[in-house]
């Protein structure tokens, strides 16, 4: 994994934009559907809460995994997680935007590409489309021990 170089961060954050923009969706044979790379996917990769970017070190990292992905959602027939919850979603109509509480499910995908191990996140609202939500390293580095920590965290924040 590549360490974090300010000036190279938003070289890679445009690239990694780019990028997003050409997948569109994925077929994905364990749900036999396609998964849609919508903004929101993006979005969470940059804030993790609504107008709370995160890290630039946090960003930098899901950037350089982004591309693994696609292969992941390909190649899933298994998965590894399923949590199902309630969260206030936007809801846009009539030009009014306001915030309302459904059903949300999260489906986690863990695999080794490149021999790095990653979780990839979908998430469905209600009956709605499934779509990319975020990819996250598998493991962290714990800073009161210093050692490898597996990270099984909130999936909307993550």
């Amino acid at each position: 994994m590549a360490i974090f170089d300010e000036s190279k961060f938003e070289k890679l954050r445009e690239e990694t934009e780019d990028f997003y923009k050409t997948i569109g969706e994925i077929y994905s044979p364990y749900f036999q559907e396609k998964i849609i790379f919508n903004a929101k996917g993006l979005e969470h990769l940059k804030f993790g809460r609504k107008n709370h970017a995160r890290l630039r070190t946090d960003q930098f990292v899901r950037f350089k995994l982004l591309v693994l992905a696609p292969d992941i959602i390909k190649l899933s027939k298994t998965i590894q997680g399923i949590s199902h919850t309630k969260s206030f979603e936007i809801e846009r109509s009539n030009q009014k935007t306001k915030e309302v509480l459904k059903p949300v499910s999260y489906y986690e995908f863990v695999a080794i590409l490149d021999s790095k191990r990653v979780r990839v996140v979908i998430k469905q609202v209600e009956e709605g489309p499934k779509y990319f939500w975020s990819i996250i390293p598998f493991w962290r580095i714990d800073k009161n021990c210093n050692k490898r920590r597996y990270h099984y965290g909130n999936p909307e924040l993550d």
